[in-house]
């Protein structure tokens, strides 16, 4: 019987950044935390693919796109074990970790519907809590605390 190899390859990246390691159920979370939607840089997401340590995870390719720290450390909120691979002509250039950022504005709505960010044009602005690896938000606003998993 012929060997033949059914794996399917994904075309390498040039220039751009990989981000690995995402739970599979938070990839298009990632997506949206990064403002990926409707941009024109090429794109592929892989989700439900096999890892040592996760089981399942997801990944996402961006070609020529760059993160600054602060942008990619927001993952960290839905993805804190997710790992940054910088590409540069072909190679790996730079392997990052993400760190849990202190503050977060402009990426999750507010679970308070009196919040004055549901009624008014202001951006929400939340400090994020980390108790024994629960994370949550607390609204600059109004003060209210919600789950990271009811807000995103």
């Amino acid at each position: 019987m012929e060997n033949v190899n059914k794996e399917l390859k994904v075309s390498a990246l040039e220039n751009g950044t990989v981000l690995d390691h995402i739970p599979a159920e938070n990839v298009y979370k990632a997506l949206d935390i990064l403002n990926l939607r409707g941009i024109d840089n090429q794109i592929t997401i892989g989700i439900n693919l096999n890892s040592k340590l996760y089981g399942r995870k997801g990944i996402i390719k961006i070609a020529d796109r760059f993160f600054a720290d602060d942008e990619l450390n927001r993952l960290a909120l839905i993805a804190p074990h997710a790992t940054v691979n910088i590409i540069r002509n072909f190679k790996v250039v730079e392997k990052k970790q993400l760190s849990m950022p202190e503050r977060i504005e402009g990426i999750a709505r507010c679970m308070n519907p009196k919040c004055i960010t549901n009624h008014q044009p202001v951006r929400t602005r939340f400090t994020v809590i980390d108790e024994n690896g629960e994370i949550s938000l607390l609204c600059h606003y109004c003060e209210k605390r919600s789950s990271i998993k009811s807000l995103f």
